[in-house]
């Protein structure tokens, strides 16, 4: 399942990078494109790379927009017992989706995970190896079962294990997303096993906007949110808890802050890795309404 909007080019990139997939019976796969726009703007893109493809190519339209009605109008579609998740910015080598089935098979797993490495443009110099750091997702050096789990991007999910099958992702993180974590929260107290494949990895080329300080020190103090808001949204909202993190972020925010100011003032390069922490613990403090930043949901 491929969740898209307005990204034509990458879009192409990743569909074309599944069919180009070695050592998997494509009679048993299927392709799920989901067009979150308001008009059905991948469409023509879908029907041109559908014509001669190894496997059924099926294009599915969402334009309420969110990325957790996107993926639940792609589950709604898909018929698999699995479902494979690639973003529209990321290309999976050949071997990709044979790796995430074995290692699926090996560890019994409810969901296997896999590397992501990000590649900038030549023409981004400044903070280069922060940006790419920020947008690629390290782990584990060995394959095996683990105790924590990463984001839908990269995934292989056992539909079986879902706590809903057709619309495991909540509605109320389609502007900030995290409806990913929230269900694999979901899935790990209920005691589902997550697992960790290196060979499964793919490339991700974030689009230039993102490429930039305004938008990762952002996208940083919201992923830092997370803590404090998950342990608001529990169900009796874990107060304690919520008081913790926003005691744990607020060191957090002064200490790295005062850090990241010495490093500016250095000019140091790795002084965008300081603001970044700096930001993620003033997220866990300021996690409520008024500060909440919208990633997703926006319409055309």
């Amino acid at each position: 399942m491929i969740p898209t909007q307005r990204r034509l080019g990458g879009l192409a990139v990743a569909v074309r990078s599944v069919l180009a997939q070695q050592a998997v019976d494509f009679a048993a796969l299927e392709i799920i494109v989901v067009d979150n726009d308001q008009a059905p703007s991948a469409q023509a893109t879908i029907e041109a790379l559908a014509e001669g493809a190894a496997c059924p190519l099926h294009y599915v339209h969402e334009p309420r927009a969110g990325v957790a009605n996107a993926r639940n109008a792609g589950m709604a579609r898909a018929t698999g017992d699995f479902i494979a998740f690639l973003d529209d910015d990321e290309e999976a080598p050949e071997g990709w989706l044979a790796a995430l089935l074995t290692a699926q098979v090996r560890y019994s797993a409810d969901v296997v995970f896999g590397p992501v490495r990000a590649r900038a443009p030549d023409s981004v110099a400044a903070h280069r190896d922060y940006l790419e750091r920020f947008f690629s997702r390290l782990g584990p050096v060995e394959a095996g079962v683990i105790d924590h789990y990463y984001g839908c991007g990269d995934s292989l999910l056992r539909r079986s294990a879902l706590p809903d099958p057709v619309s495991p992702f909540a509605a109320e993180r389609n502007q900030i997303g995290g409806e990913d974590d929230m269900l694999f929260g979901q899935m790990q107290a209920a005691g589902a096993v997550f697992a960790w494949e290196p060979a499964a990895w793919v490339w991700e080329d974030p689009v230039p906007d993102r490429l930039t300080l305004d938008y990762t020190i952002a996208r940083a103090f919201a992923y830092g949110q997370g803590p404090s808001a998950h342990c608001a949204a529990a169900s009796p909202p874990d107060r304690v808890g919520v008081a913790r993190w926003m005691a744990i972020g607020l060191a957090q925010a002064a200490v790295f802050g005062a850090v990241a100011g010495l490093k500016w003032l250095t000019r140091a390069r790795d002084r965008a890795d300081w603001l970044d922490k700096a930001a993620r613990g003033l997220g866990k403090t300021l996690w409520w309404g008024p500060f909440k930043i919208q990633f997703y949901g926006r319409t055309a």
